[in-house]
This record gives structure tokens, C-alpha cells and sequence, in this order.
């Protein structure tokens, strides 16, 4: 690290902005690529919704001993997603958890999840920062293609933490018509899977989605008036 930097910014995917910044050499930017010891990719997988193929994949993780996370990101309808997992394998441990919830309540369903306690994990994507459970090692995504490509990126960053093969199934409803951007999240997120891929991400996610107006920024504003000067 350089001794003469007042303020260090971290992310997996730097935003399609910040990249921007960096790219045309306004924000200096360095990148770490070598992944933590015995650390393995994710098994990626974009694929039209299946009650039975949630049911089989659940199955398959709970018999090798593993945790899931379910991400349902509506609220109102999370507690009957619930039911429907408990309703299909009735031996299933289950909590479920969301921004409405306390805080108290929260973290009563995370410990219990951590020390075993819960199988399956039914939450919106509140879970995407900060949490590290490392025996959960599946994560389904219902609606993939309403998430932002880097929000994606780190809500499947949740497995794979404990040096397991982990594994991503992001799906979409069969009968959709998608819009163009939203194929084009799910193809990068499926073709990026390898490790440190969190550079290539942001990337596509800057050609998808635009940098914005970057010299309406103060940063631009400031670039824009240095070139005047010049």
C-alpha cells in the first residue's frame, strides 16, 4: 500500500461511476487477484423457475450435511415461500428473515443458523453484506433478473466460504419475457463465475448499464473546469 493515500475505497464491483473514474484515470485503482487459500469457484447456474428442482437441489445439499440460503425479495409473500419449502420437505428446519424484521428477531434467526440450528434460510436480499456462514454452501435466487448485476455477484458470494464446492442457482419465472439488460446480467453472471471475477463484473455491468452523467459529478465538474484552464 502507498503511504500517501488519505482515503482507501473497497469493493468487489466498484460501480459502473466509480470504474469510470478509474478508467479515464481520474481514481487511481488497484486490483487484488489472487483468491484465499483453498478457495474454490462457484457453480453458477441460470435457469427457468422449478418448484421440484428447488425441491431436489435443497435435498442433495441437506443430505452432505450443508445449509441453503433462499432469497426471496418480496416481503409480503416471504412467509408463504417458507411454508412452501417446509410443505415439500416437512423435515426441513426453516427461518426466514427480512428488514421488517427487530433487530432481536433478526439475529436470533442468524445465530440459529450459524450454530446449525436451521437447514434453510428464507430471506430478501438483506443477506448480500457481511454475512459468513461457512457450512452454506447452496444459494437459490428466485426472480434473478430483477437484481442488479454486482448486487447478484455478492448475494452469490454468501457460499463457498468454508473451502466446499459451492453452488448458485439463480432462476428466472419460464413464462417471462425478459428485457434485453436483464439476459444480458444473467449470461455475465452465469459466464463470470471464476474467482476474482468481481473486475470483469463491473465491467460488463458498465457497458449495460452506462457510466451516468459523470461531468455533472463534482469529480468531473472539476476535470471538466481543469480542461477549460488548460
Amino acid at each position: 500500500l502507498k503511504n500517501n493515500i488519505d482515503v482507501l475505497s473497497l469493493s468487489a464491483t466498484p460501480i459502473p461511476r466509480t470504474l469510470q473514474h478509474s478508467l479515464i484515470g481520474v481514481r487511481p485503482v488497484s486490483q487484488i487477484t489472487t483468491p484465499p487459500t483453498n478457495k474454490s469457484a462457484i457453480q453458477t447456474y441460470v435457469a427457468p423457475f422449478s418448484k421440484e428442482i428447488v425441491r431436489e437441489l435443497i435435498e442433495r445439499e441437506l443430505s452432505r450435511k450443508g445449509q441453503v440460503f433462499y432469497v426471496h425479495n418480496v416481503v409480503s409473500s416471504i412467509d408463504h415461500v417458507a411454508n412452501d419449502i417446509q410443505r415439500m420437505i416437512p423435515s426441513t428446519k426453516i427461518g426466514v428473515v427480512h428488514g421488517q424484521l427487530d433487530k432481536e428477531s433478526t439475529e436470533d434467526v442468524m445465530m440459529r443458523f450459524y450454530a446449525g440450528e436451521i437447514d434453510v434460510i428464507v430471506a430478501t436480499s438483506i443477506i448480500e453484506n457481511g454475512i459468513d456462514i461457512p457450512n452454506a454452501n447452496l444459494i437459490i435466487v428466485e426472480d434473478a433478473d430483477k437484481f442488479g448485476l454486482s448486487q447478484l455477484y455478492q448475494i452469490k458470494g454468501r457460499v463457498g466460504r468454508g473451502g466446499r464446492l459451492a453452488y448458485a442457482y439463480l432462476f428466472y419465472r419460464p413464462q417471462k419475457n425478459m428485457n434485453a439488460n436483464a439476459v444480458k446480467r444473467l449470461k455475465a453472471i452465469q459466464d463470470f463465475a471464476e474467482l476474482g471475477s468481481g473486475y470483469k463484473i463491473a465491467q460488463r455491468d458498465l457497458m449495460i448499464r452506462g457510466a451516468g452523467d459523470i461531468l455533472e459529478s463534482k469529480i468531473g465538474r472539476a476535470v471538466q473546469q481543469e480542461c477549460r484552464d488548460r
